[in-house]
């Protein structure tokens, strides 16, 4: 019998917000399974003797404290031993990232990884959409300044985005084309990605969750006051919606294509109904708030279709 272990690879709880952490409300459901919580830090990640190891601690996770876990045990675990192991950690999608995805391919064939880690680390969350360019606003990836020019010129107002950044950080609304700005912009992230601004972000975008390959929910974020952002670390107000026609039979073709590719969970966002280009694979977050706004219980759906 394998022992009934989840390790959760992730930021450390104390950093976590229990209100809205999508990987505390995926725990709390499996705990109630009888499952132990196994919780590290990618850094603490190591491969000795062969044996892909994390040191870390067993932890419970309890929402009607204040203080919403406890650690129970710290202890140097052989990821073998567990069920299920979730990559949760934030990005920036860098080096330690794609090497933390090296040592967990080692054992993937032993152990259940939610996500692939092969595959989180082949899909950039950004570049990944180009080849759903059709569904989305007109967008190019570059460092090339002739091209970001061009693009300037067509398009007025931009959007400029770095390929691996997260939540919102780093993101830029230009009026115009300024060389300097962008050339200082390039320098720290090299790619870019250039996209046509889409007013209607004012009214929200919509978060789109996929599980296994299908479409199971959506949440919109309506960004704060005088800002562009949809990111609810960003301030941005979320509310329920339902999905247009066309906003499902986009959300489809791509689960389609991501359970192809391995990858379980993913969250995909759409603005005016328009791709905007981010596929998030690396640690999808708001299913605790499409909860608590709907009552529908996706961290369910998620044990559920993971153990069929």
């Amino acid at each position: 019998m394998i022992n009934k272990i989840v390790a959760i690879q992730g930021n450390h709880p104390s950093k976590l917000n229990p209100l809205t952490d999508t990987s505390v409300f995926l725990a709390n459901e499996i705990q109630n399974k009888k499952y132990k919580i196994f919780y590290y830090d990618p850094k603490d990640l190591s491969v000795v003797n062969s044996k892909v190891t994390a040191k870390g601690f067993f932890i419970k996770f309890n929402y009607s404290k204040k203080k919403f876990y406890k650690i129970l045990k710290k202890e140097n675990l052989d990821l073998t031993k567990c069920k299920f192991i979730l990559i949760r950690q934030d990005p920036p999608f860098n080096l330690e990232y794609i090497s933390t995805t090296y040592i967990l391919d080692i054992i993937k064939n032993k152990v259940k990884i939610i996500n692939n880690p092969t595959s989180v680390r082949n899909i950039s969350e950004k570049l990944y959409s180009s080849k759903y360019q059709k569904y989305m606003p007109p967008t190019i990836f570059t460092q090339n300044m002739d091209e970001i020019k061009k693009f300037f010129k067509k398009n007025k107002k931009v959007i400029l985005k770095p390929i691996h950044s997260f939540s919102g950080n780093d993101i830029h609304l230009r009026n115009k084309f300024n060389s300097k700005f962008i050339n200082k912009f390039i320098k720290k992230h090299d790619h870019i990605m250039c996209q046509r601004f889409i007013p209607r972000i004012s009214k929200g975008d919509k978060r789109i969750f996929i599980i296994n390959g299908k479409v199971f929910g959506a949440i919109s974020r309506v960004p704060k006051k005088g800002s562009i952002l949809s990111n609810m670390s960003k301030g941005a107000r979320p509310i329920n919606i339902k999905l247009t026609s066309k906003e499902i039979k986009i959300s489809k073709i791509i689960a389609k294509d991501l359970k192809k590719e391995n990858i379980f969970f993913a969250g995909i966002d759409f603005i005016d109904q328009k791709l905007n280009g981010d596929i998030n694979v690396t640690s999808p977050t708001g299913l605790k708030t499409l909860f608590e706004l709907s009552g529908k219980n996706l961290a369910k759906t998620f044990w559920k279709e993971l153990k069929a």
